[in-house]
């Protein structure tokens, strides 16, 4: 009975041994792959880097990395090690991602990465003291930080075609340099408050969205020379509009308008005006031009074709104010 405990204690204690040594053994070669794989990382991260390098110029005393059409859909933390760039343009990359390290390359001045997937925008993204312009268009974005208010020196913002941002934060009225905006082909409404609230916004588009109306509060733009409506559900304007004395170019193309209101008359700063594809209730024919050349050249359904149009409904006596529609009993032939 003793020898058959001892020979079982001997078996147990050599199983003992034999178990430590297989995982330590398993441990090695795990420790070993763990190892190789980071080689294989560093490797990769500075075959990357190497292939970025290949991507930066100099322009006008600028330090660029331009990318297009190859696969990016990541950035490798290595990038950081060229935090002099001071333009990002990448386009067609499949960029998924803005790397949350963004906030670190202070030098940006252009961040460019329109027509990628990027779904986010983050808050790193008011850290970029310097930037003077972001375009993030076609993408598929659904919200903004407010923290990109903090980006003071922005004067160029494009987030066009990302199809489903509905609203911006207020904080993005703090943008004092802000002249160029594009919100085209998104979900939006109405203009942002935030919007209106811009003091030195000159150009903006809205087209392709949703908006029905104008608010009242639209005359706030004062600096706004160009304003892109086109393609959206307008069905009226506001009296307010007229007293956008800077306005000179207003395209209202492909919306719900029944009437040109008589307040447009008096904004006298006015260039190019489209009301091409409205369901307006008078049938207006323009006078003949004096010759052929004027002929040629003449907007059917431009800035004479809205003088006319005022004129028509003035004879016809019911002409409109903004906000108002004609009764349904006034046509072409008064």
């Amino acid at each position: 009975m003793s020898e058959y405990v001892v020979c079982t204690g001997a078996v147990n204690a050599v199983k003992e041994v034999w178990e430590k040594r297989i995982k330590k053994y398993n441990e090695d070669l795990k420790r070993e792959k763990e190892f190789q794989q980071k080689l294989v990382r560093i490797w990769e991260e500075r075959v990357r880097l190497t292939k970025l390098r290949e991507k930066v110029t100099r322009e006008n005393g600028r330090v660029i990395l331009k990318i297009e059409k190859e696969e990016w859909k990541t950035l490798p933390s290595s990038l950081l090690k060229l935090n002099q760039l001071q333009e990002w343009h990448l386009h067609r990359t499949g960029l998924v991602k803005i790397p949350e390290f963004i906030g670190r390359f202070q030098n940006l001045i252009v961040l460019d990465l329109s027509r990628n997937t990027i779904s986010d925008i983050p808050r790193a993204i008011g850290l970029l003291t310097r930037l003077q312009e972001l375009i993030l268009s076609y993408n598929r974005i659904k919200t903004v930080p407010k923290e990109l208010s903090n980006c003071a020196r922005l004067e160029k913002l494009e987030l066009a075609v990302n199809r489903d941002i509905c609203d911006l934060p207020q904080e993005l009225s703090n943008l004092l340099k802000l002249t160029h905006l594009d919100l085209s082909m998104n979900h939006f409404t109405t203009i942002p408050p935030a919007v209106l609230n811009m003091p030195a916004l000159e150009w903006l588009d809205m087209g392709s969205n949703r908006l029905e109306q104008l608010p009242d509060t639209v005359e706030r733009m004062q600096s706004l020379h160009t304003l892109w409506l086109q393609r959206n559900k307008i069905t009226c304007l506001p009296e307010t509009i007229s007293n956008m004395k800077n306005l000179g170019t207003l395209v209202l193309s492909n919306n719900k308008l029944k009437d040109i209101p008589v307040c447009m008359e008096e904004m006298t700063n006015l260039r190019f005006v489209n009301f091409r594809d409205n369901p307006l209730k008078l049938e207006v024919t323009l006078p003949p031009g004096e010759n052929i050349d004027e002929e040629e050249e003449r907007e059917l359904f431009g800035l004479q074709f809205m003088h006319t149009y005022i004129q028509e409904s003035r004879r016809a006596g019911n002409h409109v104010n903004c906000s108002t529609t004609l009764p349904n009993s006034i046509n072409a032939d008064g």
